[in-house]
């Protein structure tokens, strides 16, 4: 797929700039949502003759020549039935957050056209959302809707087909990341539903091209490659990383003037660490900060993460297993080497015999980082701990994560939202199943109970779900981010209704 980003107006150019920087939206990520009504070269012309007059009016110009993207989600509360529970709710909104494919569509718009139907997260994330969909889809599975929840696997075959890689979403302008990759996690989680893994062999082409754009290095002779790092010992492990280095265009002017603090030589590099950083589906937190603390220290690219090699150590694993089917020895020999050594990696370079937590790993500096996250449930998920270490990561879980409302993201308050005092259903689902798997039962049960009383005392009080919760004083709503708390929402919906049906 070619695509060329300065083809399209929403993403750049004066006018581009203009209405970024002018803010006439709240929220950045509306106007390159938007799509032109008309020839964009002629609205281009149009806006040059018409920005010259005294009376022009940017904001009044682009309603006129363009298609707002639905700004709410009012208007799915209204038609809902009163006095229903948390789980009717969630049914009842599949059908509002789904979205089918385009029978026209519009070549100027930065959607992404899928083939298959899909669900959205809700609110402003009006497309397709990687990771996401991984928890969106166990509440799909326990609603039954299997069709739905295979047709967003098939959608995203498509993507690594036609592009190369899942994108972070299907916007155009997404394209140059993608991320925490779930692909063979989430086509393993379908087929244990079905209980037919011979369902899962006819996407094994497509996990292992998107296994190859994560391990690709360009060149053996240097350290960090792309989204690849090879340490000391020869060992190569991954990093989130971005191949664009310039403002995101969904965050242009939010971007702009964190760089304001930075002299100019030192701005590209700023741009691929916020970049990276949303890669991470952890954007922003202060684990991907040098000082903890400022997102100006942010060093995303310096840090060797550990949900991420826990991932593709399971994405080896499976690779290893479906070949297997095959009766490729070779292959399946190959990848089961491959998830062998990474996971004596997780034991050796993740773990940290101090705080007895499995902690992200800066290559740079050969140290942890300062930040114990939720990120170290990650080997226990998907069963690369150790047991011993299972042990000792769960004590620090239940003393220092676990609150009234769930699990705590990180220990630090900065402001950011993937930092306390939020809580995010993906790592309550992630830590309550991988606690689960080592026997530590009676944590992962108070944790399953707080979250779920958390939902259903938000949802008694506002009729809705969001997409994060202030797990610290359940009285208020969680806060932080570079946009408005958003509601739909289809990770939450996903994880509670998997937890209520013991999916």
């Amino acid at each position: 797929m070619q695509i060329n980003l300065e083809d399209y107006i929403q993403l750049f150019g004066k006018l581009f700039e203009d209405v970024q920087t002018e803010r006439i939206f709240p929220d950045s990520k509306t106007f390159v949502d938007s799509v032109p009504k008309s020839d964009p070269k002629k609205i281009l012309s149009l806006y040059e003759e018409s920005k010259r007059k005294d009376d022009f009016d940017l904001k009044k110009f682009v309603l006129i020549n363009f298609s707002l993207p639905n700004q709410s989600n009012d208007e799915v509360q209204l038609n809902l039935p009163q006095n229903r529970t948390m789980e009717e709710h969630i049914n009842l909104l599949w059908n509002h957050i789904e979205r089918v494919p385009q029978k026209s569509f519009n070549k100027f718009e930065t959607l992404i056209s899928l083939p298959y139907s899909y669900i959205v997260p809700g609110g402003r994330f009006r497309e397709i959302y990687y990771w996401d969909s991984y928890f969106t889809i166990l509440g799909l599975l326990a609603s039954r809707r299997t069709e739905t929840a295979e047709n967003m696997v098939k959608n995203f075959a498509y993507l690594i087909d036609k592009i190369g890689h899942i994108p972070n979403g299907n916007r155009l302008y997404y394209i140059t990341r993608s991320q925490p990759p779930f692909f063979a996690a989430i086509i393993e989680l379908i087929a244990r539903y079905k209980n037919d893994y011979s369902w899962a062999s006819q996407f094994l082409n497509e996990i292992e091209k998107e296994y190859l754009f994560w391990m690709t290095r360009e060149s053996n002779d240097t350290q960090s490659v792309l989204r690849t790092v090879k340490l000391k010992d020869g060992s190569v492990v991954n990093r989130y990383y971005d191949s664009s280095n310039s403002p995101r265009h969904e965050s242009y002017t939010e971007d702009l003037l964190l760089a304001q603090k930075f002299p100019i030589e030192e701005r590209t590099n700023l741009f691929r660490n916020l970049r990276a950083m949303c890669e991470s589906g952890w954007d922003f937190s202060s684990r991907w900060f040098a000082d903890s603390t400022s997102i100006e220290t942010c060093n995303t690219l310096d840090i060797v993460p550990v949900d991420l090699n826990s991932l593709l150590y399971f994405t080896e694993n499976f690779l290893a297993k479906l070949f297997e089917q095959k009766n490729n020895k070779q292959k399946s020999g190959l990848y089961s080497e491959k998830a062998f050594n990474r996971r004596l990696l997780i034991n050796s370079l993740f773990w940290n015999e101090e705080k007895k937590f499995f902690m992200d790993y800066n290559w740079k500096s050969e140290l942890h980082t300062n930040v114990p996250s939720l990120a170290g449930c990650y080997p226990l998920y998907f069963g690369a701990a150790d047991k011993d270490k299972a042990v000792m990561a769960a004590e620090l879980i239940g003393s220092h994560f676990l609150k009234e409302g769930g699990l705590t993201t990180t220990l630090n308050h900065t402001g950011q939202q993937w930092d306390a005092p939020n809580g995010w259903a993906p790592l309550q689902w992630i830590a309550i199943k991988g606690l689960k798997r080592y026997d530590v039962d009676q944590l992962s049960d108070k944790i399953k109970h707080s979250w779920l009383k958390i939902n259903e005392d938000v949802f008694n009080r506002t009729g809705k779900m969001f997409e994060k919760y202030n797990v610290e004083d359940t009285s208020l709503h969680a806060g932080g981010g570079e946009y408005q708390l958003q509601d739909g929402f289809g990770w939450t919906n996903g994880v509670a209704l998997a937890l209520l049906k013991n999916l």
